[in-house]
């Protein structure tokens, strides 16, 4: 089988088609954080010169969502398993002006979630993102895009590039395109038993130890690392953990054996909306020149949470999926003695059960001290962000995270375990240049410390306020995500020409 980069020959920088294919993407289909990235990304890359395509299933949710993209008068015909399926394209406009392709078969996508019911998976998402996977390359041809790049996203993708490998590698409308592939979170895998390896319709030599065979399953994800000519992820600190024992999630040597063609780039934030100069859903709009409005909105956050501090206390915020990944077990661990120091604590978020009780009991045990609610607000997030003195992140690992880069612009310097994107976007440096708090071990002890020091520094007035410009001052924009992911473009198509 020859390489399906065998016969490139292009290596433009500027002006690239690129190819983004993802499972979802806001504002149309939505379960985590992949869609909004799926939506900005796209958008960054188009506004530097390039042509953007984004290719999604056409789920129930896009139905719901109000959009009405227009059919594409192609057919698109593949085989699925045993039969051969057909599927509808549809098209319409979406942010910053990116071309949206809906992959539209409802026997596969017009259900009422994405992935599966809170039950669990649905058991043909195998066939299901086969079926995807493949009809976007499909679609691609009917449609007479010729790619430049095919950048695809976490597991629900990683077919696209062993099919490319596989059955098309000596099409030409493929011999020009670097393929991609996106790791957000390598927690999820998309593992499916070998016995169904049937319906993906790929040759039986790729399932593998060096191909898509993981412990004696199919791991789509796999796919993804081992066909494409260019790996990213989410940071570059967690593009070093992923290599690791720990945290690889048992794909550690193969990333290991990839690291040359592995990179970190940060996801991006949306300064249109997270942006305390401009922010509606705020009591009051501050700057870095002038930051009496944060005052107003600590003071609001106070009555919705029902806080009561002596002034000037400092007020710590949390804004998290209550899980213990984002480092609620040595939260709670530490609450005791956090507790003994004059600090306010408010959280926002909904997740395990475990968690929202104790955290409930927690602020029963400590009322207006401790005040928690088990809710999700986008509204409530924003307050949360203006009106805390602290933003909190203890995660146990962290790919990227988003909060701690919204905090620095709203002027709320994070304390932050140094993990992935935590390690990335927040500095500690004894040189006037930092922007928060970070710790190392992952340990109640090490937390306690880490706010101890926070609340210290707090009381220096002329610290603190240093500490808030200079992390209002970071770009953390999808237009820096955007330039570098073009840079790692150009470098694709030159190392596979």
């Amino acid at each position: 089988m020859r390489s399906l980069l065998e016969n490139k020959t292009t290596t433009k920088t500027t002006g690239m088609n690129v190819i983004f294919a993802s499972s979802e993407a806001a504002p149309f289909a939505k379960t985590g954080g992949l869609a909004d990235v799926a939506m900005l990304l796209p958008a960054a890359i188009k506004r530097r010169g390039c042509e953007v395509s984004l290719f999604l299933p056409y789920y129930a949710q896009v139905k719901a969502s109000g959009v009405k993209p227009v059919r594409v008068p192609v057919s698109i015909h593949l085989p699925s398993g045993k039969r051969e399926l057909t599927a509808e394209l549809y098209m319409t406009e979406g942010f910053g002006g990116v071309n949206v392709y809906f992959i539209k078969r409802d026997e596969f996508f017009d259900r009422a979630f994405l992935y599966g019911t809170p039950k669990g998976d649905y058991p043909d998402n195998l066939e299901r993102f086969s079926f995807f996977s493949r009809a976007v390359i499909e679609a691609i041809k009917a449609v007479g895009l010729m790619p430049d790049v095919i950048h695809c996203n976490d597991w629900q993708t990683g077919l696209i590039p062993a099919y490319l490998k596989d059955v098309y590698w000596n099409d030409p409308v493929f011999f020009n395109a670097a393929i991609v592939f996106t790791i957000h979170n390598i927690a999820y895998q998309g593992l499916f038993d070998k016995r169904l390896y049937g319906a993906t319709g790929l040759s039986t030599s790729l399932f593998t130890a060096d191909g898509l065979e993981f412990w004696d399953k199919i791991s789509l994800l796999k796919a993804g690392i081992v066909y494409s000519d260019m790996i990213t992820t989410v940071s570059q600190t967690y593009a070093k953990e992923i290599q690791t024992l720990e945290l690889g999630g048992g794909l550690d040597g193969l990333l290991r054996a990839r690291r040359g063609g592995l990179f970190g780039v940060l996801n991006g934030v949306d300064y249109g909306e997270w942006n305390p100069e401009t922010d509606g859903l705020i009591p009051a709009a501050y700057s870095s020149t002038d930051m009496s409005g944060k005052a107003k909105c600590k003071m609001a956050l106070m009555k919705e949470f029902g806080v009561k501090l002596k002034t000037p206390a400092p007020l710590v915020g949390m804004v998290s999926r209550l899980a213990e990944q984002k480092g609620f077990d040595i939260l709670l661990e530490a609450l005791p003695e956090i507790m003994k120091n004059d600090i306010g604590l408010v959280i926002l978020g909904e997740g395990e059960t475990r968690y929202q009780e104790a955290l409930i009991e927690a602020a029963k045990i400590h009322p207006g001290r401790v005040s928690v609610k088990i809710a999700f607000s986008n509204a409530l997030a924003h307050l949360i962000t203006a009106g805390s003195d602290v933003f909190l992140m203890p995660s146990r690992y962290e790919p990227c995270g988003l909060n701690q880069m919204f905090a620095l612009r709203y002027g709320t310097p994070p304390v932050v375990r140094a993990t992935g994107g935590l390690q990335d976007t927040v500095s500690d440096a004894a040189d006037g240049s930092a922007t928060g708090f970070k710790f190392r071990g992952y340990s109640a002890s090490a937390l306690v410390g880490k706010l101890k020091e926070a609340e210290a520094g707090y009381k220096d007035k002329k610290a603190w306020a240093l500490l808030q410009k200079n992390g209002m001052k970071k770009d953390f924009s999808w237009d820096v995500s955007a330039r570098r992911y073009i840079e790692l473009y150009g470098a694709a198509l030159k190392k596979s020409a």
